[in-house]
C-alpha cells in the first residue's frame, strides 16, 4: 500500500490503539492534520488552546487509564511549547508520545522559519527521541516510541517529523515492536534477592513499608495489598503512590514527605527495616539524606537500576517488575500483626489530629473556610470515588493529606516538576480517559491563571470536568516560606485576581462562588450532581499554612507541626 508519510502517521497511532490525542496545528504539522481530518471517526482529535495543554492533558489520560498518551504539535514554538510538559512525564514516569512537525530535510540547520531543534531541547527530557526525514521512516519509529514509552519504567518520547517526510510516498506496512537491542525494560528477577528480602522482613521487629506510584504503573495493587495485609506492615505512600492502597486501609498510615503526616515521617527514622516499593526516594520524602533511616536496613525493590543506591544506601535490591516481585515474595512472608509498632503510628497520629487536623477540618475562632474542610466535603459528597487531578501549591498538599481513595489511578498530580497550570488539561485528559467516573480538578488562584484558556477547551468538547479554585489571593506556598523563613516579607506573592466566575461563564461553564462556611456543602453537592462541566470558587482563608512541614534540607524527625 503506497501512503504519504503523514497518511502512515495516523495508521501507525490506530494500529497502537490511540483513539484520542491532543493538540494544536500549525504549518509543519498541516499534512498529518490533513490526514487526521480523513480519519476522523476512527481518531478523536481534542484542539487544546495552548499545546503545553496539549501535554498535560495526555499525561492526565495517561495516569488515569494506564494507556500512552499522544500529543501534537508544530515545529519552532509549538514544539518548545510541549517541553514543560514532557518533563513532567519525564520525572513522574508518565507513558506518553509526542509527535511535532518539522521544516523540510533541506531547510534544517538554516534557521528556517519556525525552525527549532527539539531533538536537542528535549533530549534531557524524554526517555528517547528520534528525527524522522524520509516517509519510510515512520512505521518502525513509531513502533519503537509506543513500545518505548510504555515498558519498564514508562516515560515521555518525542517524534519530530520533518515537512516533506510526511508528504513523501512508500510501500507501507506496519510492526509493533516487541523488543529493542540493548534496551532491557525489565530486569530478571532474581529470586535469590526475593528470598534474602523475605528473610530479613521475617526477621524485623519494627518493619515499615513506604511505596510509589510504581505500584500503579506496575498494576501490582492486589499484589501490595496482599502482601501489606499478610505481613502486617504499616504502609505510608508517596504523593504519586496516593491511591495504590485505600485511604481507610487499617494499615495504610499516611503520608510521607514534606507535608506528609507526622507518625510517618518521625518513625522513618526509628524503623529496622525500610522496604522501600516503587518509590525513588527524591528529596521531599527524605529530607537530609546524612540522617535519613540511618538505623534501618533497606529493601528497595524497583524496576529501574539506575534508582538503586542513587540517593539511600540499600541492604538488598530486589530488580524486577513489582507485581512479579510481590507475587514471588507473598508465599515467604510470615503472617504477623506488629500490633506494638503500628500502635505507634496510632498514637502520633493521634496528637497530629488534635495539634493540627481537627482545627484544619473544623475551622474555630471566626477563620475563614480552610482548604482542608473544602476538601473534606468534597469527600463527603463523592465518597471517595472521584478521581481528584490537583495543582501545585498549599492546595495540592491539602489535596494530597485529605482527600479520600477508594479505588487506585484515583489521584493524579504534578510531583516531581512540580508545573503550576498542570491541574485544568491534566483534568480534561483525565475525564476523556475515565468518562465513567467523576474528575474534580483542586485548583489555587495562581495555577488556575497559568492554563487558564483550556477553559475553551472545555466548552468546546463538553467535557464534564468538575474546577474547584481554592482562592487565597496568594502563591500560597511561597507565601508560607516566605512567613516562616523570610520575616513576613510577601515580595510578589499577593494575587490581584479577576473575576473568575464571570470568566468561567464567558465560557457557558455552570459557576458558583462561595465566600461562606454555611454555603459549602450546598455547593459541592450541586457542583457534583452536575451532569455538566462546573466551576466552583470557594474564597479560602488568606493565611493558612499547611503542616506538619520538613524545612528543606532538615532531618525527617525535625518535623514541625505549627
Amino acid at each position: 500500500m503506497k501512503i504519504s508519510g503523514a497518511e502512515a502517521v495516523i495508521r501507525c497511532l490506530l494500529e497502537e490503539g490511540v483513539d484520542l490525542v491532543y493538540g494544536y496545528p500549525g504549518g509543519a504539522i498541516m499534512p498529518v492534520y490533513d490526514e487526521l481530518y480523513k480519519f476522523q471517526d476512527q481518531l478523536h482529535h481534542v484542539l487544546v488552546r495552548h499545546e503545553q495543554g496539549a501535554t498535560h492533558a495526555a499525561q492526565g489520560y495517561a495516569r488515569a487509564t494506564g494507556k500512552v498518551g499522544v500529543a501534537i504539535a508544530t515545529s519552532g514554538p509549538g514544539a518548545t511549547n510541549l517541553v514543560t510538559g514532557i518533563a513532567d512525564a519525564q520525572i513522574d514516569s508518565t507513558p506518553m508520545v509526542c509527535i511535532t512537525g518539522q521544516v523540510g530535510r533541506h531547510l534544517l540547520g538554516s534557521d528556517a522559519f519556525q525552525e527549532t531543534d527539539i531533538i536537542g531541547i528535549s533530549t534531557p527530557v524524554t526517555k528517547w527521541n528520534f528525527q524522522i526525514t524520509e516517509a519510510s521512516q515512520i512505521p518502525e519509529i513509531i513502533a519503537k516510541a509506543f513500545y518505548i514509552a510504555r515498558s519498564g519504567r514508562p516515560g515521555p518520547v518525542l517524534i519530530d517529523i520533518t515537512k516533506n517526510a510526511q508528504f513523501d510516498e512508500f510501500d507501507y506496512s506496519y510492526e509493533k515492536c516487541t523488543g529493542i537491542r540493548s534496551y532491557v525494560p525489565v530486569p530478571k528477577l532474581k529470586l535469590d534477592k526475593v528470598a534474602e528480602a523475605a528473610a530479613l522482613i521475617n526477621s524485623a521487629k519494627k518493619p515499615f513499608i513506604v511505596f510509589g506510584q510504581g505500584i500503579i504503573l506496575g498494576q501490582a495493587e492486589a499484589e501490595f495489598k496482599a502482601f501489606v495485609e499478610k505481613s502486617g506492615i504499616p504502609a505510608a505512600w508517596t504523593i504519586l503512590g496516593l491511591s495504590a492502597l485505600p485511604t481507610d486501609h487499617p494499615l495504610n498510615v499516611g503520608m510521607l514527605g514534606m507535608h506528609g503526616n507526622y507518625g510517618p515521617n518521625l518513625l522513618t527514622n526509628e524503623c529496622d527495616v525500610l522496604i522501600a516499593l516503587g518509590m525513588r526516594f527524591d528529596d521531599r520524602v527524605t529530607g537530609k539524606l546524612a540522617t535519613y533511616a540511618k538505623q534501618a536496613k533497606v529493601i528497595h525493590f524497583e524496576i529501574d537500576p539506575a534508582e538503586i543506591d542513587k540517593n539511600v544506601k540499600t541492604e538488598i535490591a530486589v530488580l524486577g517488575d513489582v507485581k512479579e516481585s510481590l507475587a514471588a515474595l507473598l508465599p515467604l512472608i510470615d503472617a504477623k500483626s506488629h500490633d506494638l509498632w503500628h500502635n505507634e503510628f496510632k498514637a502520633l497520629q493521634e496528637v497530629e489530629y488534635n495539634t493540627v487536623i481537627k482545627e484544619e477540618l473544623n475551622p474555630t475562632n471566626g477563620k475563614g473556610i480552610s482548604m482542608g474542610e473544602t476538601i473534606e466535603m468534597i469527600n463527603k459528597h463523592s465518597k471517595g470515588d472521584a478521581i481528584i487531578v490537583s495543582d501545585v501549591g498549599q492546595h495540592q498538599m491539602f489535596a494530597c493529606r485529605y482527600a479520600k481513595f477508594n479505588s487506585t489511578k484515583s489521584n493524579i498530580t504534578s510531583g516531581g516538576l512540580g508545573t503550576m497550570g498542570f491541574a485544568l488539561p491534566a483534568a480534561i485528559g483525565a475525564k476523556m480517559g475515565r468518562p465513567d467516573r467523576e474528575v474534580v480538578a483542586i485548583i489555587g488562584d495562581g495555577g488556575f491563571q497559568m492554563t487558564i484558556q483550556e477553559l475553551g477547551t472545555i466548552f468546546q468538547t463538553k467535557v464534564p470536568v468538575k474546577i474547584v479554585i481554592l482562592n487565597n489571593e496568594f502563591l500560597g506556598m511561597v507565601r508560607q516560606w516566605q512567613e516562616l523563613f523570610f520575616d513576613n516579607r510577601y515580595a510578589s506573592t499577593k494575587m490581584i485576581n479577576p473575576n473568575f466566575v464571570a470568566i468561567a461563564e464567558g465560557y457557558h461553564i455552570k459557576s458558583k462562588k462561595v465566600t461562606q462556611r454555611e454555603d459549602l456543602d450546598e455547593a459541592v453537592a450541586e457542583m457534583l450532581a452536575s451532569k455538566d462541566s462546573y466551576f466552583l470558587e470557594v474564597m479560602v482563608e488568606k493565611e493558612n499554612n499547611v503542616f506538619p512541614m520538613i524545612p528543606t534540607g532538615a532531618c525527617v524527625s525535625e518535623i514541625r507541626l505549627s
